[in-house]
């Protein structure tokens, strides 16, 4: 399993700091607030300092896809993020812009039915993002849930999960196929990120 670690609402001098403790995660990921506030700008000067992790940029694209994932590839980051409401020719087109860059896209499934996930799930080589809402406030059995996603889901194969996961929430998960775990203010909240990343990583193992 490999880990993501999330900065979101923060400015872009703070988002530059905690990047550069957070190199060790697998994935550093710009949130989607930080690319409302800053843009591209936030992919090129986080990229700078995050060493071999790779760079997500949540854009949370639902149209325009060509456009935005031309721009956020070109900028550095390494992953992108597509909502799975989009349109067929959305998901199409960033999924084919993806393969030209020889880079990763994540389907963001917030609010996505059963239905419609099964309508989505023939990119072979995506990312499927489970994604509990942090508006809904609602506690949810992780592994349970990711369970029965692959058992609704078969043919999808690349699982990443978000949504308010702590220490051991993804202690939990490893007995899962679950291939990232999303985590934010878990560990960008602490005092000491670099060390809450030693300690997931201690438990994904």
């Amino acid at each position: 399993m490999k880990l993501q670690a999330a900065i979101d609402r923060v400015d872009l001098a703070e988002a530059l700091v905690l990047a550069a403790k957070l190199n060790t995660a697998d994935i550093v990921e710009v949130g989607t607030s930080l690319i409302k506030d800053y843009g591209l700008e936030a992919v090129r000067e986080i990229k700078k300092v995050i060493g071999t992790s790779q760079l997500l940029a949540d854009i949370k694209t639902i149209d325009e896809g060509e456009y935005e994932f031309r721009q956020f590839f070109d900028a550095g980051a390494d992953i992108l993020t597509v909502m799975g409401a989009s349109s067929p020719e959305t998901l199409e087109i960033c999924y084919q812009v993806t393969q030209e860059y020889e880079k990763e896209m994540l389907i963001d499934l917030l609010e996505c039915s059963a239905e419609r996930i099964a309508k989505i799930a023939h990119f072979k080589e995506a990312i499927y993002g489970m994604h509990f809402s942090k508006d809904s406030g609602r506690d949810v059995d992780v592994v349970k849930e990711v369970n029965q996603f692959i058992r609704t889901h078969p043919a999808i194969k690349r699982l990443a999960l978000a949504g308010s996961l702590n220490l051991e929430k993804v202690k939990k998960l490893q007995k899962t196929p679950l291939e990232i775990a999303i985590v934010g203010s878990a560990i960008v909240s602490s005092t000491r990120p670099a060390n809450e990343i030693k300690k997931f990583k201690e438990v994904m193992k």
